[in-house]
């Protein structure tokens, strides 16, 4: 069956015409605002990423022995950096609750204490935990490929790589990397932090999950890699 584009049968001064322009309109007002709204979130992430980079480097710089310190700009630049060169999803949840815990689950590293805190466990531990986690987090990222991104979405369903072996493997990575920095850097703040990050973090998984069941191909990639984050855990 073939189709043809509807203005070959769009008269000048048919109702149709006229009702038609306003949707067209819409569409292009609706998609504008889109793109303003991609343009200023990376914006803004390059922003708050380069004022905790500046703030986390001079740490460093004070007491080079800090290796976890550094580690965590690089976890923080890989995360949002990626961000910035992910394709526009297909459907995106704006809902305020999806925002708040990607936004919070994503720029937590705002509001972690940089000085240096109590080491429940030595500095070079710590740091294997953030390198392994990293190497993780590349690996299921370079699964995804250009799918990633900050807000839930349906970018197509991926399960190749890393996703064979859990539904959400980047927040593993997240988890590994996390553990490594607060044993060696814990504190009160600190453990407040991770805390809420641990939470937002998993609300952020059940939400992603929500929106990507509505898709026929991500239920039957359920049935088969049954764990979210952790292989007989969670």
């Amino acid at each position: 069956m073939t189709t043809t584009p509807v203005s070959d049968h769009i008269m000048p001064g048919n109702p149709s015409q006229a009702a038609a322009m306003p949707r067209d309109t819409e569409q292009g007002a609706g998609g504008w605002r889109e793109a303003l709204v991609e343009v200023s979130s990376r914006v803004a992430a390059v922003l708050m990423l380069s004022v905790f980079a500046f703030a986390a480097v001079a740490q460093w710089r004070a007491a080079p022995t800090r290796i976890t310190l550094l580690l965590l700009v690089v976890t923080s630049c890989v995360t949002v950096g990626l961000s910035l060169v992910t394709r526009v999803p297909v459907k995106r949840d704006w809902r305020p609750l999806a925002f708040i815990c990607a936004m919070g689950g994503t720029y937590y590293f705002l509001a972690v204490r940089l000085t240096p805190g109590t080491h429940l466990i030595p500095e070079t531990i710590g740091a294997c935990l953030q390198v392994l986690g990293i190497v993780w987090q590349l690996f299921a990222k370079a699964s995804l490929r250009r799918s990633f991104g900050i807000l839930p979405a349906n970018r197509g369903v991926v399960s190749r790589g890393a996703y064979r072996f859990v539904r959400h493997p980047m927040y593993l990575g997240y988890f590994i990397t996390d553990i490594g920095f607060l044993l060696t850097n814990f504190g009160l703040q600190n453990m407040i932090v991770y805390a809420c990050q641990f939470a937002l973090q998993v609300v952020r998984i059940v939400r992603e999950e929500q929106l990507l069941s509505a898709d026929e191909g991500y239920r039957k990639y359920k049935g088969k890699v049954h764990y979210r984050v952790i292989p007989g855990v969670f």
